[in-house]
């Protein structure tokens, strides 16, 4: 597990497609030199929960076989759906048939009122405070079980026995793990446990100063968490999902591309990630132009 702060760049499509383009697609941002790759963590697309849906991380070890340089992951895991103990074992299966290529992004998963998942399954639609409570248990197990072979915890909503999970990551100590944090509670969380921070800036639809200034609010706030736990704040890594109208205009033109880039790393975001132009398939040109050109020069500086 490095501790590289460097610039890096993500693309990332939902698994409503074909397999057959999906490995396609995964192989082609390879080959245009992505730092990282991802997917959703859902069980249904909750925008279509009728439409074609590939389980994530039974479809994330797929394509890590398909795939051989690119950082992997899901973007991000929602705790409600696994016990952790199981998601550590999936989390180290992952790695190992990675060859060590795996971040694991985890997040407490949307509510209810978002998901209909909880209703169609019956699993429970756990309060705010409960969910960041067992997000940073979830958290804790990963990080323990993914250092140790064999180990126990007991938690107020988790506990752990002699946990095995053998023969354990490819990576050492242990993967890097992604936290998604857009609440307090949450992003103490990441500041206090993960490896990177990720957010999606704000609800859909937001203004681009919305965004900005909530992405500032929340550097801020990990920055004086961090300190208090006694942290570098600069030990984590800071990554942005490039969403709602941003998402839908980033490889509009080149210029366009890097505005939105200088507007999020001078905030001090050093990962940014843009979904795949599926809903605008007349920037696809430009999107592979940008990858194959302009990000080589960005990362650069």
């Amino acid at each position: 597990m490095k501790d590289d702060q460097s610039l890096r760049f993500g693309a990332i499509v939902l698994q409503d497609l074909p397999w057959s383009d999906l490995v396609k697609l995964w192989q082609k941002f390879e080959s245009f030199g992505f730092d990282t790759t991802w997917l959703a963590d859902h069980y249904v697309n909750y925008t279509n929960p009728g439409g074609p849906w590939l389980e994530g991380w039974t479809t994330l070890a797929a394509l890590a076989n398909a795939t051989s340089k690119i950082r992997i992951g899901t973007l991000v895991t929602s705790i409600p759906f696994r016990n952790p103990a199981i998601l550590a074992r999936q989390a180290m299966t992952v790695d190992q048939i990675s060859n060590g290529r795996l971040e694991i992004g985890i997040g407490a998963g949307a509510p209810g009122i978002i998901d209909p998942s909880y209703k169609m399954i019956g699993i429970d639609d756990w309060p705010s405070q409960e969910r960041v409570e067992r997000l940073k248990e979830q958290v804790e197990i990963l990080d323990l079980l993914l250092r140790n072979t064999t180990a126990s915890y007991n938690g107020k909503y988790y506990k752990l026995n002699d946990a095995i999970v053998a023969p354990g990551p490819v990576q050492k100590p242990r993967p890097p793990i992604v936290v998604a944090g857009h609440v307090k509670g949450s992003l103490r969380v990441a500041a206090e446990l993960a490896d990177t921070w990720v957010s999606f800036g704000a609800d859909f639809g937001s203004p681009i100063d919305t965004v900005v200034e909530k992405t500032k609010k929340r550097i801020a706030f990990i920055d004086t968490y961090c300190e208090k736990v006694g942290r570098d704040p600069m030990s984590l890594r800071r990554s942005l999902l490039v969403f709602g109208a941003e998402a839908n205009t980033a490889f509009a033109s080149e210029n366009h591309f890097i505005e939105i880039v200088d507007r999020y790393t001078s905030l001090g975001i050093n990962e940014l990630i843009f979904f795949y132009p599926f809903f605008a398939p007349n920037q696809i040109a430009m999107f592979e132009k940008i990858a194959k050109e302009t990000i080589p020069t960005l990362r650069k500086g």
